[in-house]
This record gives structure tokens, C-alpha cells and sequence, in this order.
């Protein structure tokens, strides 16, 4: 099927490669699909409902056809369009949606109950009976979804995310954009030229025309090599641009790896791109849109554009006898190619009854193609004209029902297309994207000449805007014809005129829709799955809204055009994700004291985004609780070690410090003194509790805010919305500096002694009474020095920063052994702060307020804070809330659980009865056995009540006493002594 002496690809480099099985042959330059057909493969796919056999239909990004599996095992990728697949030795690429094979689908007997299978069958036949649903309707469905299939395996390829910035953002590379790239590059504008195919040109690449005396393809092979030259220019292909967003940024997704048979180490398959445009000129072109009549849909048929680009192009002609049906002059132009070509011209099927006469094909004027026959190929056509319905045998028929510009950026910032008569099809909005000029096809110029001097004076306008001066530019001679249509939607006649080819929407289901009404495009959309599939609609969105538009009787601007959404066409998620996969998914944070936990045989787990130690066993220690029980105790009675560098640090400077915490803070700060730190709590702006800390003053306009481990990220980015949103009348800044420092906890009865030797001088509780905190010289390196607890006991935490973390660690270490400490990790540091009654994200989960955790005295009637006025609403307060207790197993049952719900002694556990819940639990070695917190409703007023603790999952009914939650040293003297 390859016409010898035409096409762009290099004959002297033949490509072998396989497609279900089979090897083939190609030459470089290929793409899968134009390769399959110059084999004369016409059976390529199967569509998404009724598994009819399709063929290709376009060359280009929009195909809804010809979507095959590219690869093997992990590496398989599916629902990879072959028009765009360029091929390379050893390529593998399958079918997909068909079993056993895609000639043999036994899943086409679908096609035999297509009666039952109109739009919206799924709403309507699956209603009933209900109890169906689980048990064999979801199953079904499940199995029959989808094309193609992931493999099920890691995915092994790389993925890049990049940036750029440039004054110009050319998007498209057809002869509109190259125009304004070469004036915006030659006025020494910075400009970013980028194209989703192979090679870049356009319909240049595609058409038998001239430019300044020359073919097209040459000129814009000149140009782009005067481009390739300059520094100020970057060339990108095989990049494309999936959606505009705020500010001049555009998505893009570069196929790096795709077209290569083996890639060196570390080049990725593919490259996310982020590029931020000053101004950008959209030249994307315009898309073929086909017709719709009964049985269109057969393989061998293709839009005419596509014919014409697969014969200038690649040199294939897809049929040893071509039929072109139109109801436009573009499709004289696919007929004369053919005929120039040598290729048997059928006839030319014109829908326009003044339709311009042609030399060496029959032109039947006034007439529509209105059925065709062949099951796995086209084999002939039926022509209607006012004379009756004649047969033509072809094996190739090329349809133009029109160009639709390719609007689909423009309206990413939500702005509508305009309907445009003389085109016949949407033009975009003058409102679209801030800063984006519109030239050539994607603005309804249709000839080369008008093309040319529209990116041209796009690019005039952006240089304008910059305040660059554009040089005079001569515009080069091209081919300026007219554009003539007449409208042609869809043929009338009986049985199914195909509109999405994909996912199997005819004329009869648009309609069918209208008359259930829904008639709104959208409804339409959703009911009939319309414009759904890989292609969003691009070949079809159109001419089914003209269709909805006929059957209610509205006009077509009337009835508007479904939502366009990035991305423009599909992306891969790892892609969109790219360094996300692996450790990048999920990455593991240590901490500087990670390696000597280790080295102490600690299991770490995973806490917020870091890795912290769980516990440190010891020789004849056989299990976690054995370990735990050791270090509480240690802890109570000696003194233990403790890495706390997770916790979040954001150090807050500025004139306005203090007025800026009193605001974010439910406490007052403004009145705490340099050299000490305070307990603080912050709400957010619903009156719920977000986090809680301590906050020490280092100056008189310098505070270290800590935060909780889980809640660092959060909480910073509260601050910053406060600072720019709601106070940026305040002088202040800040900056997150919890890598910056190693932190440690030292807890016991034997902590200042630990400490003492470590520093210049001893520490006194008169100095360093508690919650004191300053700068300390440790061994000679400065450090902080602040007297806060977190265990209950004496205790301290000393910072120092992070590149002497793993020294100060293992020298803390070594003194806690010589007193009979040691380090103590997660696990009893969660049962020490249990028995103290200190809440974590366990119980400050974002449900609760400061009323809920006792703390509603520590919300200043003095000042403002973020939450105040709607933590007072009503019922965020008073007897119903659910408030914090403590409980202890008081039964035959002693074990309790985190997340069990609470009951009256004498109800039964049901919901109607539930009373509170459990959050946190632990057995407590201090106090001999397990203790919970939780809530309960009116909990304050009911401590020394008996309730029941239900855990209806693991079958758990234990009866519990409501305590106070503050179990052990409830005055707080072991941490203030």
C-alpha cells in the first residue's frame, strides 16, 4: 500500500516490528498506525460497548480507534494511540478489548443486542431487583470496563517533572505558529515553540502546497532550522500542552522514551512539564470531524484529512479504490491528491448540489453516502442522491463533514467557544486565557495565507505587550482559498449513524435522550456517554450537539458545548506524579539519631513523614511490651533519652511577633516573658481545635513555635494564609527550621544530673525553673536549653543544630548508662503522656473543641483569635458534648482498645445508646494496669461512674470507671520540682 516517491519518511531505514503476534515492516519515520496500513492491516480495534470492528479513523492525537498495548509485563502501557506510537525495532504492540482475538471477539455478540443496549440502558436495567446489584450486575460490569489493561506490576519507568520560563509560549507547530515563533525570536523575545508530534510542521507536513515558490514542507524545515539557532529559542516535539492555568502556567507532557527502542540509564519515558509563558499564542490547529450515517464506522473508513495525510506524509494509501464523501471543498483537495498520486478515484460524493465540478473521478453532486457493507473491512458504499440509491465498490472511504478549531485551552479558564456560521463550528472566545493570542486554524483561518499573517501578527501583539518592538517581517506567498460548507450532520435513514466511535453513541441515542428529557448538553453527555472517551469528543462533540440541537429545536449556539477540562489528552497519573513512585510516593524521613537506633536494634516506625524509633530491647527482652514496660519505668525512677527532633519548629521574628501569635493562638503570648516558653492552643477558623505546643520567646520579637509531629506541614501553612490573608498588616516572617535542629528529651529524676558536665555551669532550678528556655554552649557548640515535659517527670529538651544530632545523641546515651538510664522510644512515650493525660492527634482528630478537652478557660475573653467567634456557637459547648475523660478497666475484662465505643452500665450497646468513644489506650506499668482516654457526653460531671466499653470488632465488652484524665502526678510536682 506505500505510493512510490511520496511521503517524509527515510526508505532507507526499515523498522521491523510485531502487532498481535505478527511481524511486519516499516521505515523510520512510521507511525504504528500509518505502518499497519501500508500492510494493508485495516482491523486494528474493537469498540468500547458493542466490540464492532474499527479501524483507524485520523492520524493524529484525536484517534478513538486504533488504541493498542505497547510492551510487555510491567512494562506493558495500554490505550497508547497508534497514530501517534512511532515505531522502532522490537516494538510489540496487541490489540486490546477483544477475546479470544480481535478477529474472533466473542464479545461482539454484544453488536447482536444492541435493541436493548440504547442509551442509558445501565440506569434502567439495573434497578432491579436490588439485591442483583452486588452479586451480578457490578460483577459483570467490572470484568466487561474498560480497553486496555494495567499489568498488575510495579510500573518500572522513570518519570521526570520539569520547569521553564519564557516571554512566549508558541503552542503548535503548523504554519501559524512557526510564523510567530520566527518574529517573536527575531524581535529577541525569549520563546518556547512547542509540538505534539514527531515532527514539527503541521498540516505543511500533510498537504501538497507551496510557500514563497517552495513545497511547505521545505520552507518550514528553513525556518525551523533558523529557530534551532538561536539561543533565545527552544524547539520542543513530541511535547503537549494539556491545560492552562492561572498566571501564564501551562501543563505540558513531553514523550521522551516512547519512540525508542532501548533507552540509556536514566532518560525517562516521559517528562512532566510546568512552563510559565508572559504571553503565549495558541496556533493548535483544527480537527476533521466526520459524518454520521448508517454503519460509518467500518474499518477502511477515515476522515478525509487523515487519507490525505497518510498518502503526503507517510506515503500509504489506505484502499486500492478511494470513495471521498463531503459536504466541503476540502474534500476535492483529498481527491485530487489521490488522483495526482495515481491512486482509482472512485467517485466524489458531494452533499452540496452546487459542489464544484472535477476532471478524472465521477462527482455525484447532491448526494450522501448512506450505508456501507463489510464486517472486518469497508467493501461498498451506498450513494443516495434524488435519483435513488446506487452501490459503489471501494475499499477506503474518506469523509469531511468540516474542521472544528481545537478550542480546548481557551476554555480551560472557563470561557465558552463562540459559534461561527461561516465555518460551521465553534471559534474561540475573545475571553479566554489571560495573555493567549489565537492564530491560524484553532481561529477558523482555514488557508495557508491567513495562517501565516495571523501568527504573525499574534506574535506583534504579544511583543507589543512585553514591550519589545517586532521587526518587519515580510509575510510569505501561500495559497489563500476559500473555505465553502455546507451543513451536514448526520444522514437521515434507518438503523445506527455512529457519532462516538469509542464508547458506541449513534444519532438514535442523542435523540433517545432528548426525548427522556434530557436535553441539556451536559445531561445528554452523561446520559448517552457521549464524548467520554479517550478523545473527549473531539470527533464528535460537535455534530452531536447540532443533532441535540435539531431535535429540540434550538440553534446551535443555543444549545452550547460540554465543559473542557485539562488535560487535553490523556496522561499518564505517573506522569502527573513523576518522582512519586517508590521512596519518592512515600519518602523516609530520618532523623540524625536514626543510625545509632539502629545500631540499638530499635524497630522504627513510621510517625507523620519521619521514622522514629518504637522501642529499644535489650538482652533477654523476647517482646515489645517487655521493652516498653522497662523504659516507662526507667524513665519514672532514672532517666531516659528521647529524639523529639520531629516535632515541627517554625521560627516566627518580626516587630509584630507577639500581636501575630496572640492572634493565631487561643492564649495570650504577648505577655510572656523573654526566656520562657508557654503551653499554647490554636483553633481553626471553624472553632475546632488544629493543634497544640509550646512556644518559646528567644527576643523580644523572636518566638520558636513547636508543633506536633503530625500536624508541622498544617500548621505552616495556616501561618502563611494568616500572614497573607488575614494580617498582612503585620511586620512579621517566618520559616520552618525543623530539619535545622536535632532535639532531644531528657525525662527522670536524673536528668539535670545527665545534663550537668555538658555545659559551662550547672543547671539550678532558679535558673532554670520550669517552663525556662534560653541559649546553652554544649561542649562548645550553642545550643537551646528549654524545661518542658512531655513525660511528666524533670525533664529537658536540648537542640542543638543538626549536623552534631548523631554525636549529641550517642553522648547523651553514653552518660544515661552510666546513671542506669537509656533511650526510651514511641511506645513509652505514648504510655508516659497517657498516664499524664496529654492529648495527641489521637484526640485533637478535628472534631473536637477547646470546651471538649477542658481547656476552654485557655481561650482569652481579652483578645481576638482565629476561631473564637465560632467555637461560641451554640452546641460546640455544654452537657451533650462528647468531653475528655480518663478511664479504668474496673471488670472481669482488663484489656481495652483505641477506637471502642462507650454505653451506659445498663444499655444496650446499639447505636441509638452510644454515648462516647475510646482514642487512646495503654497498660500502664506506673499504675499497674491498662488506662484509656477518650470522650463521653457531660464526661466531666460523670467521673467515678461505671460504663461500658464495647468493641464490637474484636468482640471486646469491658466495664470502666470515668476518671479524671490526668492518671499520675495529677498537681504536675515531679515536672515543676
Amino acid at each position: 500500500m506505500r505510493i512510490a516517491g511520496k511521503g517524509l519518511i527515510d526508505r532507507s531505514k526499515p523498522v521491523r516490528f510485531v502487532f498481535d503476534g505478527v511481524g511486519y515492516d516499516g521505515f523510520a519515520g512510521d507511525t504504528l498506525a500509518s505502518a499497519l496500513l501500508a500492510n494493508d492491516v485495516r482491523l486494528v480495534g474493537r469498540s468500547f460497548k458493542y466490540h464492532r470492528p474499527r479501524g483507524v479513523l485520523t492520524s493524529g492525537s484525536e484517534e478513538p480507534n486504533a488504541l493498542v498495548t505497547v510492551g510487555n509485563g510491567a512494562a506493558a502501557e495500554p490505550n497508547v494511540r497508534a497514530t501517534v506510537q512511532e515505531i522502532y525495532t522490537g516494538l510489540e504492540a496487541k490489540s486490546q478489548n477483544r477475546w479470544p482475538s480481535l478477529s474472533m471477539d466473542l464479545m461482539a455478540a454484544n453488536d447482536l443486542a444492541a435493541p436493548f443496549l440504547g442509551a442509558g440502558f445501565y440506569y434502567k436495567t439495573f434497578m432491579w431487583p436490588s439485591q442483583f446489584w452486588e452479586k451480578l450486575y457490578e460483577p459483570i460490569i467490572r470484568r466487561a470496563a474498560g480497553l486496555g489493561a494495567l499489568s498488575g506490576e510495579s510500573n518500572p519507568d522513570k518519570y521526570e517533572r520539569a520547569y521553564a520560563f519564557c516571554d512566549l509560549l508558541v503552542i503548535g507547530a503548523g504554519p501559524a505558529g512557526v510564523m510567530a515563533a520566527l518574529v517573536a525570536a527575531r524581535a529577541g523575545a525569549d520563546v518556547i515553540l512547542v509540538d505534539e508530534d514527531s515532527r514539527m510542521g503541521g498540516r505543511l507536513l500533510a498537504e501538497n502546497c507551496e510557500i514563497d515558490g517552495v513545497p511547505g514542507v521545505i520552507w518550514v524545515d528553513r525556518v525551523l532550522s533558523e529557530l534551532s539557532a538561536m539561543d533565545n529559542v527552544r524547539l520542543m516535539s513530541r511535547t503537549t500542552v494539556t491545560g492552562a492555568y492561572d498566571g501564564g502556567t501551562f501543563a505540558a507532557l513531553e514523550r521522551v522514551g516512547h519512540h525508542r527502542a532501548a533507552r540509556h540509564a536514566g532518560l525517562p519515558l516521559e517528562t512532566f512539564w510546568r512552563i510559565v509563558a508572559k504571553r503565549s499564542v495558541l496556533a493548535a490547529g483544527a480537527l476533521e470531524r466526520p459524518v454520521a450515517f448508517r454503519n460509518n464506522d467500518r474499518p477502511g473508513i477515515m476522515t478525509a484529512g487523515a487519507v490525505r495525510a497518510y498518502l503526503n506524509r507517510w506515503g500509504v494509501v489506505p484502499g486500492q479504490k478511494v470513495a471521498v464523501f463531503g459536504n466541503n471543498d476540502d474534500a476535492h483537495r483529498t481527491a485530487r491528491d489521490l488522483l495526482a498520486a495515481g491512486v482509482h478515484v472512485a467517485g466524489l460524493i458531494d452533499s452540496r448540489h452546487n459542489a464544484p465540478d472535477a476532471t478524472g473521478f465521477p462527482v455525484y453532486k447532491g448526494a450522501m453516502v448512506s450505508d456501507t457493507t463489510g464486517r472486518r473491512g469497508l467493501e461498498s458504499i451506498t450513494i443516495r442522491s434524488v435519483s435513488g440509491e446506487d452501490k459503489l465498490a471501494t475499499d477506503c472511504l474518506a469523509i469531511s463533514g468540516g474542521w472544528n478549531p481545537t478550542v480546548h485551552l481557551t476554555c480551560h479558564l472557563n470561557s465558552r467557544p463562540v459559534w461561527c456560521d461561516d465555518i460551521l463550528a465553534f471559534v474561540p472566545s475573545p475571553s479566554g486565557v489571560p495573555g493567549m493570542g489565537v492564530a491560524g486554524a484553532c481561529s477558523g483561518a482555514f488557508s495557508t495565507d491567513r495562517c501565516l499573517r495571523e501568527g504573525a501578527a499574534a506574535a506583534v501583539a504579544a511583543l507589543e505587550a512585553l514591550g519589545k518592538s517586532a521587526p518587519k517581517t515580510q509575510i510569505p506567498d501561500a495559497e489563500d482559498a476559500p473555505y465553502a460548507i455546507a451543513p451536514l450532520w448526520a444522514v437521515p435513514g434507518r438503523g445506527r449513524a455512529w457519532l462516538d466511535f469509542q464508547n458506541d453513541v449513534c444519532v438514535k441515542d442523542v435523540k433517545q435522550a432528548a426525548v427522556e428529557n434530557f436535553r441539556s448538553v451536559e445531561h445528554m453527555k452523561r446520559y448517552t456517554t457521549q464524548g467520554m472517551a479517550t478523545d473527549q469528543g473531539k470527533n464528535s462533540n460537535v455534530a452531536a450537539l447540532a443533532i441535540l440541537a435539531d431535535v429540540t429545536g434550538r440553534a446551535i449556539p443555543d444549545t452550547g458545548t460540554t465543559t473542557f477540562r485539562p488535560p487535553f489528552s490523556p496522561v499518564a497519573i505517573a506522569a502527573m506524579g513523576a518522582g512519586a513512585q517508590g521512596k519518592g510516593f512515600a519518602p523516609e524521613r530520618f532523623t540524625t539519631s536514626h543510625a545509632a537506633s539502629v545500631e540499638r536494634k530499635a524497630p522504627m516506625i513510621e510517625a507523620g513523614l519521619w521514622y522514629r524509633p518504637s522501642y529499644f530491647p535489650v538482652p533477654g527482652e523476647t517482646t515489645w511490651r517487655q521493652s516498653c514496660d522497662r523504659e516507662v519505668d526507667m524513665v519514672r525512677h532514672t532517666v531516659g533519652v528521647c529524639d523529639v527532633s520531629t516535632l515541627g519548629k517554625i521560627d516566627i521574628q518580626g516587630p509584630d511577633a507577639a500581636e501575630f501569635l496572640d492572634f493565631v493562638y487561643t492564649n495570650t503570648f504577648s505577655t510572656l516573658k523573654i526566656g520562657r516558653a508557654r503551653y499554647g492552643l490554636m483553633l481553626r477558623e471553624d472553632g475546632h481545635v488544629m493543634d497544640d505546643g509550646t512556644t518559646a520567646r528567644l527576643g523580644a520579637h523572636h518566638f520558636l513555635m513547636t508543633t506536633t509531629t503530625a500536624a508541622a506541614g498544617q500548621v505552616m501553612r495556616h501561618l502563611d494564609f494568616v500572614h497573607q490573608g488575614l494580617r498582612p498588616d503585620l511586620d512579621v516572617a517566618m520559616v520552618s527550621v525543623t530539619e535545622q535542629w536535632a532535639q532531644f528529651a531528657i525525662a527522670g529524676p536524673k536528668s539535670r544530673e545527665l545534663l550537668n558536665g555538658l555545659f559551662d555551669a550547672d543547671l539550678t532550678d532558679a535558673e532554670w525553673p520550669f517552663m525556662a528556655c534560653g541559649p546553652v554552649q554544649v561542649m562548645g557548640v550553642r545550643g537551646r536549653l528549654f524545661r518542658i515535659s512531655f513525660s511528666g517527670e524533670h525533664a529537658y529538651e536540648l537542640a542543638v543544630p543538626s549536623r552534631y544530632g548523631d554525636s549529641l545523641f550517642r553522648t547523651l546515651l553514653a552518660r544515661a548508662d552510666t546513671l542506669g538510664g537509656g533511650a526510651y522510644g514511641m511506645e513509652a512515650l505514648n504510655v508516659m503522656r497517657i498516664e499524664k493525660g496529654f492529648i495527641t492527634h489521637a484526640e485533637i482528630h478535628g472534631r473536637v473543641t477547646a470546651f471538649d478537652i477542658g481547656m476552654e478557660r485557655m481561650v482569652s475573653s481579652k483578645k481576638d483569635c482565629i476561631g473564637k467567634t465560632m467555637s461560641e456557637r451554640d452546641g460546640l459547648s455544654g452537657a451533650d458534648r462528647e468531653q475528655l475523660i480518663g478511664l479504668n478497666p474496673v471488670g472481669a475484662v482488663k484489656q481495652l482498645t483505641a477506637g471502642a465505643h462507650l454505653f451506659n452500665a445498663d444499655d444496650d450497646p446499639v447505636r441509638v445508646n452510644d454515648q462516647g468513644y475510646v482514642t487512646s489506650v495503654a497498660y500502664s506499668p506506673t499504675m499497674g494496669h491498662m488506662l484509656a482516654l477518650g470522650f463521653l457526653k457531660n464526661g466531666r460531671a460523670r467521673h467515678g461512674q461505671k460504663v461500658r466499653m464495647v468493641d464490637h470488632l474484636r468482640d471486646l465488652d469491658a466495664l470502666c470507671e470515668v476518671v479524671n484524665p490526668v492518671f499520675f502526678d495529677p498537681d504536675g510536682e515531679r515536672a515543676r520540682g
